[in-house]
């Protein structure tokens, strides 16, 4: 026998119904929402979400990029890097040799500068967001931004094997 009788199970109903009806008819957001791409405005949330059908903008979306950690191998003190500053590789190598090798000279040679040679005697590396080390520059700059979590400055190592003189 069923504990419910009719009656209450068409209240119940109705009662349902009036509330959906009652959601469904309340904003979800108080501010529009601009998708406009010329807008320089950051604070609407419009490429955040592409999921729920909201366009994607690249300037929005880099604005969320968090700053990473940039570990050189050797030293304790690591430092932070907003790679949605930058623009390319490039600007990324002229900063970290900026950091870790002229520090305020910017006087040096930069017209040939890129990543393998930012940091003489260093390779730069990178975490994805599963903790794998990758070598930095395969990605394109967006996927880069995009998938970075750390970056990692690895000495490169030379010939270890002992060459053997013959006396």
């Amino acid at each position: 026998m069923n504990s419910f009788e009719p009656q209450s199970q068409d209240s119940m109903k109705r009662r349902f119904h009036q509330d959906k009806t009652t959601t469904q008819s309340t904003p979800f957001m108080s501010k529009p929402i601009s998708i406009n791409p010329n807008s320089n405005s950051t604070s609407g949330t419009a490429g955040r979400f592409p999921r729920f059908g909201l366009n994607v903008e690249d300037d929005l979306v880099s604005s969320v990029v968090p700053p990473v950690t940039v570990v050189l191998e050797g030293r304790s003190i690591c430092q932070r890097i907003s790679l949605d500053k930058h623009g390319s590789y490039h600007s990324l190598a002229m900063a970290l040799r900026q950091m870790f090798v002229d520090g305020a000279d910017s006087a040096s040679d930069t017209d040939n500068l890129d990543l393998s040679n930012a940091i003489p005697g260093h390779l730069i590396a990178y975490e994805d967001m599963e903790n794998d080390l990758l070598l930095a520059g395969d990605l394109s700059w967006k996927d880069f931004v995009r998938v970075a979590k750390r970056i990692r400055i690895l000495p490169v190592k030379g010939n270890t094997r002992k060459v053997r003189r013959n006396e």
